[in-house]
């Protein structure tokens, strides 16, 4: 397949070029140029094959949710001129991330189940089980690392630490829940479950801005609503659209991104199989059909539509 692994465009007026795990940013004065590759991370790791369609899925899901949560926080998004390509504003970033959760599932049950009943200076209640509903959402934020692995921190430690002013930290809480509610209303529109996501701020022209992408599978976590409270009370696991099944594989194969650990090998069947879970997650939360965007040099059709939107928009 003609998947996006890496580019090394050049592009007329750029000042600057970041390679994220998923993501290559290119920066201009007033704006960032974000292409969505195929590549894939789990544990902070970026996998050695990439996964076709993935980063076409993930950049049109946020376009999607972007566009419908404009009422509820400014955001970042100002076009697509790609299918894996967003541009938007150049913001001064705030150096935490705003993970939010509605349920007791992945690192949080992890944690709830070694015997810790705090998590981010959160108190978690006694007696749950794995993918219970928490009785309100609660906000774990982490540090936001450029390289390795982002921390757990706790609002006080947050303020104390002077990463953000408690004003706007307590602004930063506000939008969370707000955007966590709206997208938990549209995810129950498509028979879902948004059981927890992450959201990431930034400061434009003096107003907290959303940035970023959200509600895409990378980042967040997703239970069908059918049969949940069933599966709950049997003690099944949940039928869920999340990436977590990548990261259950690799646990099961011996790797956590832990030093000295090896990743297995990633067979085209394997890959095959991701990519269709991924295109399955855009259907199923978007309620739209999804469109692959076959092309010989995909490469090349990214550089020229992003030339072709500076050219008339710089």
């Amino acid at each position: 397949m003609n998947t996006i692994n890496t580019t090394n465009f050049n592009f007329p007026n750029q000042t600057d070029f970041y390679k994220g795990k998923v993501r290559d940013v290119y920066s201009f004065e007033n704006l960032l140029v974000m292409v969505a590759s195929d590549r894939i991370s789990a544990f902070d790791v970026v996998l050695p094959r990439a996964i076709p369609y993935k980063g076409q899925v993930l950049n049109q899901i946020a376009e999607h949710f972007l566009k419908a949560t404009r009422e509820v926080v400014p955001n970042w998004l100002i076009a697509t001129p790609d299918p894996n390509v967003s541009v938007g504003l150049k913001c001064e970033t705030y150096p935490v991330e705003m993970v939010v959760r509605g349920y007791l599932a992945g690192h949080a049950w992890r944690t709830y189940k070694s015997g810790l009943r705090v998590l981010c200076g959160v108190t978690l209640p006694e007696g749950l089980k794995e993918n219970d509903r928490l009785p309100t959402p609660i906000i774990t934020p982490t540090t936001k690392a450029h390289e390795g692995h982002d921390e757990d921190i706790s609002r006080e430690e947050i303020i104390s630490q002077g990463l953000v002013s408690e004003e706007e930290y307590a602004q930063l809480e506000k939008y969370t829940l707000a955007l966590f509610a709206k997208g938990t209303e549209m995810a129950a529109q498509q028979g879902l479950i948004l059981v927890d996501t992450k959201y990431e701020f930034g400061k434009k022209d003096n107003q907290i801005t959303l940035i970023d992408e959200i509600h895409i599978s990378d980042s967040s976590r997703y239970f069908y609503s059918e049969g949940y409270s069933e599966r709950q009370e049997k003690g099944e696991s949940q039928k869920q659209l999340s990436k977590e099944f990548v990261r259950e594989w690799l646990i099961a194969n011996g790797f956590q991104g832990k030093e000295g650990q090896r990743i297995p090998e990633m067979s085209d069947e394997w890959i095959n199989q991701i990519s269709e879970r991924y295109i399955e997650l855009f259907e199923k939360v978007s309620g739209k059909k999804f469109i692959k965007a076959i092309d010989i040099d995909v490469l090349k059709r990214v550089e020229t539509n992003i030339n072709n939107y500076l050219a008339s928009n710089q």
